[in-house]
């Protein structure tokens, strides 16, 4: 009789990355077993812990203090907003993956100031509650978590406002105003048009953009989207793709290309070209060369 060996599935590891990202910290968590101990208490500090599901939990136990708040089950997308001054334990006894934002209460308190809202300090909700907007923004800072040394810094700046702005509007009961008469002034206009096309290959913030105009960075990031319709990263990125087809013409390789449009490299480029002209470079080369 033949006796077929027995495979043991390799044990689960416990993943993380990490990504900095304006004023605050990202770190993914993710494990794929059901066999993880219950976790230490946190170190408190002074921060606010925004945490987004990623995938569903089946069984998840979460206790402040010494008091077993959340027991059970909890969907893709629930929400956790914990104040580490507080003492926190978690345990998951099924797969998880989870984004969470670390965000310090000096930088929500200049934030705040910088808004104009000083008198607000706190972000409050209900244990795991469903938010479509902060796992959104966590899903496209994947592959940044990915990645981290190709993540643009305009890019991340822009996804740390839209956080800002979102939390502190839903869990601290501000109000934003979208201002119709708040657009950039002629010279603000042409000033920042020209920062972008010189800084086509640079990494740069909102802050240094929004100082060229000398405005605040949440007050720019609003004119400006009113002025022209999109965001910063989205009119430069129209910007290095539109650079990128006028050199697409002459007879440079696509590598180099990449390289002076401010891609990192030939697959950014080509990944970016696709998603925003439906073809590949080498493909829109080859149709314009006919």
């Amino acid at each position: 009789m033949n006796v077929q060996p027995h495979h043991r599935s390799a044990p689960a590891s416990l993943r993380q990355a990490d990504l900095r990202m304006s004023g605050m910290s990202v770190v993914r968590r993710s494990y794929a077993g059901r066999d993880l101990q219950l976790e230490p208490a946190v170190q408190r500090r002074d921060v606010f812990q925004v945490t987004t599901q990623l995938l569903a939990l089946s069984d998840y136990k979460l206790w402040r203090a010494k008091e077993l708040i959340f027991d059970g089950h909890c969907a893709d997308g629930a929400l956790m907003i914990s104040d580490m001054r507080e003492e926190w334990r978690s345990h998951h006894l099924s797969p998880f993956d989870h984004v969470s934002f670390q965000i310090p209460l000096s930088y929500m308190r200049d934030f705040l100031v910088d808004s104009g809202h000083p008198a607000a300090s706190d972000l409050h909700c209900e244990p795991l509650i469903a938010d479509a907007v902060v796992r959104g923004l966590a899903h496209a800072l994947l592959p940044a978590l990915e990645k981290p040394e190709t993540a643009s810094k305009l890019f991340l700046d822009q996804m740390g406002m839209a956080l800002m702005v979102h939390l502190t509007h839903t869990y601290a009961g501000l109000h934003f105003p979208i201002r119709r008469k708040g657009t950039l002034a002629p010279w603000q206009e042409k000033r920042a048009s020209e920062y972008l096309v010189a800084h086509l290959n640079a990494d740069f913030s909102i802050a240094d953009l929004a100082e060229e105009c000398d405005l605040s960075r949440s007050h720019f990031i609003k004119a400006f989207k009113e002025t022209f319709g999109k965001t910063p990263y989205r009119w430069l990125t129209e910007y290095r793709i539109s650079k990128s087809k006028e050199l697409l013409t002459t007879g440079a390789p696509i590598a180099e290309i990449a390289l002076i449009c401010g891609f990192s490299d030939q697959s950014h480029l080509t990944r970016v070209f696709a998603q925003m002209s439906g073809e590949t470079p080498g493909s829109w080369r080859r149709r314009h060369r006919d």
